[in-house]
């Protein structure tokens, strides 16, 4: 008898914990020109809750994964924009993108790569 009641105790446990797991992975759409940029962008997106962020030059994505419970998809494309890069969502922070490296300025095209 004990041992059903335990059985049945670590299962309602494990269900639970199953329940709770709130990590998500999404794509962002961010414009930007190098690797300063990638530095950059994945610096900004670095904020509490993100597990991990990676920008891919060629496509223009980010690739996210953060915890749903302590940060959501907004405050992080609001985080990549107030250091100066645009989102599908979010205008670049127009003072942040003005101190950006000239080849950074996506806006321009004038990145020439070496």
């Amino acid at each position: 008898m004990k041992t059903i009641i335990f059985i049945i105790i670590s299962l309602i446990f494990s269900l639970k914990i199953q329940a709770q797991t709130t990590i998500a992975t999404t794509t962002i759409s961010v414009k930007g020109n190098c690797d300063q940029c990638k530095e950059r962008i994945e610096n900004a997106a670095d904020i509490k809750g993100v597990k991990n962020a990676k920008w891919d030059e060629k496509n223009k994505i980010a690739t996210v994964t953060y915890d749903t419970k302590k940060v959501t998809l907004e405050q992080i494309e609001k985080a990549i924009a107030h250091a100066g890069y645009e989102t599908a969502s979010q205008k670049a922070n127009e003072e942040a993108y003005k101190n950006l490296p000239s080849c950074c300025k996506y806006q321009t095209g004038d990145c020439k790569k070496k």
